[in-house]
């Protein structure tokens, strides 16, 4: 246990939240203590020592017993209890099959902040994926179009890749990619404007409306997606839900014979989700892929720090579909990466 956690209240906080979204816990549990830690972040210098020696922190909003208990522990310079509790077995992957192809990753291509629907700002998810052995992350925060994720509009978009340079200059030799995962509009076309797609680093375009479209539509619309040259890596292609908070939801229908080729032809990856809920393609659909010599880009599409962990299910998956990591866009260093992205 490192003795920062055991002297830093948001530390603790924050490292108790990580522990909670990477084993997958309830979100309202998990906001409570990243709800509490953004509550202390705020407090002028001193108030915290003072409301501790006073026991007055559940005056404070967002502040409960068990979040009270772990900061009056941590600043005591007591490691938390319930922290203790949490980091049994944490130092284990939560998966031990594809650990080969697991160290071979040097990014994660896909990942959303609290610009969209994330749960966390830039800096946190890239610190995060920084010290979980990351050389990258790719910022894909959503499109416009998708309103209920809180989509960037192009002016949004562009004050991110501001903000993304200056922390870039802070976190080097670190580097936060910029990127979207863009909509795939009904008649295939991508949910941002060319200039600013041209722009990015990594465009992952993915299918989010009307996923029940007639199987002959949805392949004419996917591939078109794909052959637009902005497209890089093509995100959770069937749109399956397997389990979760979200219910379950069944694939979408379309030629998958016809998809891959595309990406083959064109040069897109296709994405292996590693969210448990989603685990997209599915098996029998990646090892169509991996026959037909498409590339991928194995990501957790994560929207909070501690599911920027959740790699090794995608990897397991890979695995066992015969995935190589040669085959695999993050597995190349950064410069490697936008070296492909650049082709178009």
């Amino acid at each position: 246990m490192s003795a920062e956690l055991a002297e830093d209240p948001i530390a603790a906080l924050q490292r108790i939240g990580f522990l909670l979204e990477r084993s997958r816990e309830p979100t309202y549990r998990v906001k409570a203590f990243r709800g509490a830690a953004a509550a202390l972040a705020a407090l002028p210098d001193g108030e915290l020592a003072a409301r501790v020696a006073a026991g007055t922190l559940q005056e404070l909003k967002g502040i409960g017993d068990k979040t009270a208990s772990v900061i009056m522990q941590a600043a005591r310079g007591q490691t938390p209890d319930y922290l203790v509790k949490l980091e049994a077995g944490a130092d284990q992957p939560v998966s031990t099959a594809g650990a080969e192809l697991r160290a071979a990753l040097r990014g994660d291509l896909h990942t959303h902040s609290n610009w969209s629907d994330g749960g966390s700002p830039i800096d946190e998810m890239a610190r995060t994926a920084r010290d979980l052995g990351h050389e990258y992350v790719v910022l894909t925060d959503h499109s416009p179009r998708l309103t209920v994720a809180n989509g960037l509009s192009p002016e949004r978009l562009m004050k991110q890749l501001d903000i993304v340079a200056a922390l870039n200059e802070e976190l080097a030799p670190f580097r936060i990619l910029t990127g979207i995962e863009v909509d795939i509009l009904d008649d295939g076309s991508l949910d941002q404007t060319d200039e600013l797609l041209s722009r990015l680093d990594v465009v992952v375009a993915s299918v989010h409306s009307k996923l029940k479209m007639p199987h002959d539509a949805m392949t004419v619309r996917m591939c078109t997606a794909i052959a637009n040259p902005h497209t890089d890596v093509l995100g959770h292609c069937t749109g399956r839900l397997v389990t979760g908070g979200r219910g379950q939801r069944g694939e979408s229908q379309f030629d998958p014979e016809l998809v891959f080729t595309a990406c083959k032809e064109f040069g897109v990856a296709v994405e292996i989700n590693s969210r448990p809920e989603r685990l997209d393609p599915p098996k029998r659909l990646l090892r169509m892929a991996v026959e037909m010599g498409c590339l991928f880009s194995i990501d957790t599409d994560a929207h909070a720090p501690g599911q920027l962990d959740w790699q090794p299910y995608g990897c397991e998956r890979a695995e066992e579909c015969g995935v190589t990591a040669e085959s695999v866009l993050n597995t190349r260093t950064a410069e490697g990466l936008l070296a492909w992205t650049g082709r178009h």
